[in-house]
């Protein structure tokens, strides 16, 4: 997260052909997936902290929310990213920490996007494929997103683990989200770029897609996702294809 974003660079590599009927439903994460963090590392430079610190940051709160999980608690993610950026700050030559919590809470609400999710969404949205988010923070940060990118009305429903029994990537999560939305799991496709997320959702029956904008090698302790993608237009020439061929 601390490094210059790369989706401009040259894909590495080509997508996966999608195998089966074309997904029904479309499943978006939306933290790092949709959303671009990698100017949270200057904006922990503007307070005076560490740029790696952001990184750090963001995976200590899905460390501790994913132990929470696990012990039957369905924790408050602004609580949790709140509570960390305490914790991680106090360590650190930072002037008025209360402020500075603040200022980088509002920094993470209003994140702009990867540069490929704005036509991405579009060229999706324009298959017909039915379109939500779900996401272990707040369903009013994804909205925020959308709406500053143009692209919340492509989305049917935004999703977010605070109603579901517990947090991504255990099972009940996923499947509230299938209930909700009336689709068996066969017929919902996750797209996201964390392997955890994925590996859950395969667990759970959905078809995943992995979104691997900077050629990263895929973690082989996780199950391998159905589709990898460099780019959400690469994800949209797939369904379209999908779409021509016969099941």
């Amino acid at each position: 997260m601390s490094q210059p974003s790369q989706d401009t660079a040259p894909l590495a590599h080509q997508a996966d052909p999608m195998s089966g009927p074309r997904p029904r439903l479309l499943v978006f994460d939306v933290n790092e997936t949709l959303s671009d963090m990698c100017s949270m590392a200057d904006r922990f430079a503007d307070i005076g902290a560490p740029p790696f610190l952001a990184a750090a940051w963001f995976a200590a709160v899905l460390r501790d929310g994913f132990a929470l999980t696990v012990n039957g608690a369905n924790p408050d993610f602004a609580d949790l990213a709140r509570a960390g950026l305490a914790a991680a700050l106090a360590t650190q030559p930072v002037e008025h920490l209360d402020d500075a919590v603040d200022q980088l809470m509002t920094a993470f609400a209003s994140l702009p996007a990867h540069s490929d999710v704005v036509e991405g969404i579009a060229d999706l949205a324009a298959t017909g494929v039915r379109l939500v988010t779900f996401s272990n923070g707040s369903a009013a940060i994804a909205e925020g997103l959308l709406q500053r990118n143009g692209i919340d009305h492509h989305f049917e429903r935004l999703l977010s683990v605070q109603d579901a029994p517990a947090w991504k990537p255990a099972e009940s999560a996923y499947q509230y989200a299938l209930n909700v939305c009336d689709v068996d799991a066969t017929d919902a496709l996750l797209v996201a770029v964390h392997p955890w997320d994925l590996h859950g959702a395969k667990a759970a029956g959905l078809t995943t897609a992995y979104l691997n904008r900077k050629g990263a090698t895929y973690p082989n302790y996780f199950s391998r996702p159905d589709i990898e993608v460099g780019s959400l237009a690469q994800l949209a020439e797939l369904l379209t294809a999908a779409e021509r061929s016969p099941d």
